[in-house]
């Protein structure tokens, strides 16, 4: 009997097991808390680094984000770019970056400027070989102004139409993080 018991008790543990072995597992990937989006600009051969800076310490609360630019662009410049996005709602600030770098292939970076004030290439690239972003080149023009707008896709559709050259028209997605920069060329 109590073999009989046993032999019994295995039947039903291996069909609950079996039952659980043909779903599969639900994966739960949080969007992440980015508040602090900051750029910082290289001149290629030397000058004056530029920090572009949108933070928003209440998220999605009723304050707007503080923008912070440290400085005029030099007109006719290239320069080497880089990103930084950070959640400072925790102590010490986590830094996505890392986890937008590791997820590549789900995360790109677009740059939108107005007035053809700068153009935007990318330095960097996700296992798939398509753009990221968090590196990138920014060539100023003659002197001018106008907005860069950086905005930041979860999911985009990097195959789509312009996606892969930094159009964002088609992307899709979702967005994690977005800031316009008032930047001047002079």
């Amino acid at each position: 009997m109590r073999l009989k018991l046993i032999h019994v008790s295995f039947i039903a543990f291996a069909a609950v097991l079996s039952c659980n072995d043909s779903e599969d597992p639900i994966i739960i990937n949080e969007e992440e808390v980015i508040t602090t989006v900051t750029a910082t600009l290289t001149p290629v051969g030397g000058g004056t680094i530029i920090t572009l800076q949108s933070r928003d310490l209440d998220g999605d609360g009723p304050n707007v984000p503080v923008i912070t630019i440290s400085g005029n662009l030099a007109p006719n410049t290239t320069y080497s770019g880089a990103i930084e996005v950070l959640n400072e709602t925790v102590t010490p600030a986590e830094n996505i970056t890392e986890e937008v770098e590791e997820e590549g292939d789900e995360h790109q970076f677009f740059f939108t400027p107005t007035n053809n004030v700068v153009t935007v290439a990318y330095a960097d690239m996700d296992i798939n070989g398509d753009p990221i972003g968090i590196e990138f080149t920014l060539t100023t023009t003659n002197a001018s102004s106008g907005n860069l707008t950086v905005t930041l896709i979860h999911e985009p559709n990097k195959n789509a139409a312009g996606v892969s050259s930094g159009d964002i028209t088609n992307a899709g997605g979702e967005t994690d993080a977005e800031a316009t920069f008032a930047i001047g060329v002079q």
